[in-house]
C-alpha cells in the first residue's frame, strides 16, 4: 500500500475537518502557521488533525503497513522550530497535533496535552499561584521543547525543561498507547528526555509544578560598545561560587532593519533579557545587566512580571509570517571566546545587514551549573552535559528574513560564523561539543553531540520500542539516531 491508500483510509475513517488536502482553505491556514516560513514552503499532501491519542494510534496503525511502499509523515506539535523539515513533509502526509487538547492541574503537577501552548498553561496555573518548567514564550508548543532538553525562566532553579517531565503518554510504532517514567519503561522515559521524535507520538506531557508569584525582569537595551561589560559581567555570574540559582540571563547583540530604519540606527545593539525569579524588585545581582549607560529607555521592560507576562512578552518579540532560521553552539564561560564571538559577528552582519527585513542575533546564555546539577537530581537525561564540568555558555544564532532569494547567503554567512567561532574557541581550548537540538539546523549533528555513550543508548532504546524503525524511516525529519 502506498501513502494513497494511507489517505483513501484516513478519508474512510475521519471527518474532511481532520483530513485536509491542498487547496483547501483550513489546510493553507495550518500550513502557514509555522514560525519560519522554511516550514510553511513545504507542501504535505494531506494534513491529519487526530483528536484524540486513540485517532493517532489508529493513524499509526494504518501508515506502518505502507512504510515499505514509500508512506512517509512528519510529527507537528506546535511547529515553533524553524529546522526545514523538522515538522512538515513534502507531498507526504503531515500528522498535526493541533487538536490534542487540555490541561488538567493536580497535586504537584499539570499533564498536558502534545497540542496546547506554553501561555495555556501559565494562564490556567497562574489561578493556583503556581509555575512549571516550560518555553519562555508563550506561543511556543510542548512537545519540540520537552523532547530537546529545554531551556525556562527557572532553569537555574529547576533543571531543563525535560528533567521537570514526571511522565510521557507515548505512542508507539505498534499503535500501543503505554506511559513511559521512572518506574514504568523507564529506558525509554530516560531517552524521551533529549531525545526528539525518534521513539513515538507523545500525546500528552505530565510535569512537575511549584509554587511561583511574581517576579522582576524585563528587557534592557543598549548601544552596542557597552557589550564588552557586558560578557565580562556574564562570566563572572555564571562561574562565580555562589552564583544564584534565581537568575536567568541572556545577552544578545542583534540588528533588526525595521528597528534601524524607525530610530535612525544603522547598526547592531544590545539586549539583555534578564529575570530574577522571585519577587524581590532590584535585584543586586541584576545590577550589572541593568545599569550600564546610555540606555534606549523608550524600548525597556524591566519590572515586576507574572509568568504569562513574562511569556507574552517574549512571544511578541517573535516574528510571523517570515522566514527564520536558528544555529547554535557552545563553550566554555571564557571573556576572550566570548569577545572574540561577538567581533566574528559584527562582522558577519555586515555582509547581511542591508536584506530586506532581516534580523540578526547572536545571543548568548548560560547552562549554569545549578541547572546541570538538577539533572542528576531528577534523575538524568541523554543530552551529555555533565556537571561536574561547570557552567557553559550557549550562542543562538537567531535570523528573520522576507525573501527566498535571500536564503542561501544568511545561511551560508551564518554557518561560515559558526564554523569560525568553534574554530576559534577550540584554539583557545573552550570548546564544547554540545548542540542544543531545538536550535540546531541542517548540518548540525546534536545527537552525536551528546557522546557516544549516550547515543548507542538512544539507538539500544529505538530497536527495543521501535525494533522495525518506523521513526527512522517513515519520519525523515528532525535529527535521526543512525545517521
Amino acid at each position: 500500500m502506498s501513502t494513497g491508500d494511507v489517505i483513501d483510509k484516513l478519508k474512510k475513517a475521519f471527518p474532511d475537518d481532520q483530513v485536509l488536502f491542498k487547496g483547501a482553505e483550513a489546510y493553507k491556514e495550518r500550513n502557514n502557521s509555522y514560525l519560519s516560513q522554511l516550514e510553511s514552503d513545504i507542501t504535505p499532501r494531506v494534513i491529519f488533525l487526530p483528536k484524540s491519542t486513540k485517532e493517532v494510534s489508529e493513524f499509526l496503525k494504518i501508515i506502518k503497513q505502507c512504510v515499505g511502499d514509500g508512506a512517509r509523515f512528519a510529527i507537528r506539535g506546535a511547529g515553533q522550530q524553524p529546522l526545514p523539515g523538522c515538522a512538515n513533509i513534502q507531498d507526504e502526509i503531515t500528522l498535526d497535533l493541533a487538536l490534542l487538547s487540555g490541561i488538567q492541574v493536580s497535586k504537584g503537577g499539570v499533564s498536558i496535552a502534545a497540542g496546547e501552548r506554553w501561555g495555556a498553561v501559565y494562564n490556567e496555573l497562574s489561578k493556583d499561584g503556581l509555575g512549571v518548567t516550560g518555553a519562555r514564550s508563550g506561543n511556543n508548543g510542548i512537545g519540540g521543547l520537552a523532547l530537546s532538553g529545554g531551556l525556562s525562566f527557572f532553569g537555574s532553579r529547576e533543571g531543563f525543561v525535560c528533567d521537570n517531565v514526571l511522565n510521557y503518554e507515548v505512542v508507539l510504532a505498534s499503535g500501543d498507547i503505554v506511559n513511559a517514567n521512572a518506574k514504568e519503561n523507564p529506558d525509554l522515559f530516560k531517552a524521551l528526555r533529549g531525545g526528539g521524535n525518534n521513539f513515538g507520538v507523545v500525546t500528552r506531557f505530565d510535569m512537575k509544578t511549584f509554587t511561583q508569584g511574581s517576579f522582576w525582569g524585563g528587557a534592557v537595551f543598549y548601544f552596542a560598545d557597552q557589550f564588552p561589560t557586558q560578557v565580562e559581567a556574564l562570566v563572572n555570574e555564571v562561574t562565580r561560587p555562589n552564583a544564584s540559582e534565581e537568575t536567568h540571563i541572556m545577552i544578545s547583540l542583534f540588528f533588526a532593519e525595521e528597528l534601524a530604519k524607525g530610530m535612525g540606527l544603522n547598526q547592531a545593539l544590545g539586549l539583555n533579557q534578564v529575570y530574577y525569579t522571585q519577587e524581590v524588585e532590584k535585584p543586586p545581582v541584576l545590577q550589572p545587566f541593568v545599569a550600564m549607560q546610555p540606555q534606549i529607555e523608550q524600548l525597556n521592560s524591566m519590572r515586576m512580571i507574572t509568568l504569562k507576562g513574562a511569556a507574552d512578552e517574549q512571544a511578541a518579540m517573535a516574528r510571523t509570517g517570515v522566514r527564520c532560521a536558528y544555529m547554535n553552539t557552545t563553550v566554555k564561560p571564557d571573556v576572550a571566546t566570548l569577545k572574540a564571538a561577538s567581533e566574528l559577528f559584527s562582522a558577519a552582519l555586515e555582509k547581511v545587514k542591508n536584506l530586506e527585513g532581516i534580523v540578526y542575533s547572536l545571543t548568548m546564555q548560560p547552562y549554569p551549573a545549578s541547572l546541570l546539577k538538577k539533572t542528576d537530581e531528577l534523575g538524568g537525561n541523554v543530552l551529555g552535559l555533565e556537571s561536574a564540568n561547570g557552567s557553559l555558555i550557549s550562542f543562538l544564532f537567531l535570523m528573520y528574513w522576507k525573501n527566498r532569494s535571500d536564503d542561501q547567503v544568511i545561511l551560508k554567512t551564518t554557518q561560515e560564523l559558526l564554523d569560525q567561532i568553534d574554530t576559534d574557541a577550540a584554539a583557545r581550548g573552550t570548546a564544547v561539543p554540545y548542540k542544543y537540538l531545538n536550535y540546531a539546523f541542517t548540518g548540525q549533528d546534536p545527537i552525536g553531540s551528546y557522546g557516544a555513550g549516550n547515543k548507542e543508548f538512544l539507538q539500544r532504546v529505538s530497536e527495543k520500542y521501535d525494533p522495525e524503525g518506523l521513526f527512522q524511516k517513515a519520519v525523515p525529519g528532525g535529527f535521526k539516531l543512525f545517521t
